[in-house]
């Protein structure tokens, strides 16, 4: 019988084979008019509308491996992903990981924490479409 793994454990896997950023790490990028990377939300259209944050680039989990080598042709430039709350981007980077993109970022605590933490967000622009 095949060995069944939770969601949560794959993640944690994930985790072992990814780089983290903070969100005061992130924020910091974004309000660097120098930084030449690419902050990307993962999270499904719907949530993306409701509030996302500034400068970030809506593609869903769903379609994200089959639209990255289109959106980010540089294997190297810095890639920094979102979810809610850091598990469906931890499983995002790893993916892009294994795909061959050396320098992808999972923002820990995701959106959730971004916006505990009363740091600026918008809603403005749309999600990338399916």
């Amino acid at each position: 019988m095949p060995l069944l793994k939770s969601f949560q454990q794959l993640c944690d896997e994930a985790k072992t084979r990814i780089q983290e950023t903070t969100t005061d790490a992130v924020e910091a990028r974004i309000n660097n008019p120098d930084w030449e990377g690419i902050l990307i939300d993962v999270r499904e259209n719907d949530e993306f509308r409701a509030g996302h944050l500034p400068g970030a680039h809506g593609i869903g989990r769903g379609i994200l491996e089959y639209h990255i080598a289109d959106e980010v042709p540089d294997t190297e430039k810095e890639i920094v992903l979102y979810c809610r709350g850091g598990n469906r981007s931890a499983l995002a980077a790893d993916s892009l990981r294994q795909m061959g993109y050396a320098n992808v970022h999972s923002m820990t605590g995701g959106y959730r924490k971004w916006n505990e933490e009363g740091k600026p967000e918008t809603t403005e622009g749309e999600p990338m479409k399916h």
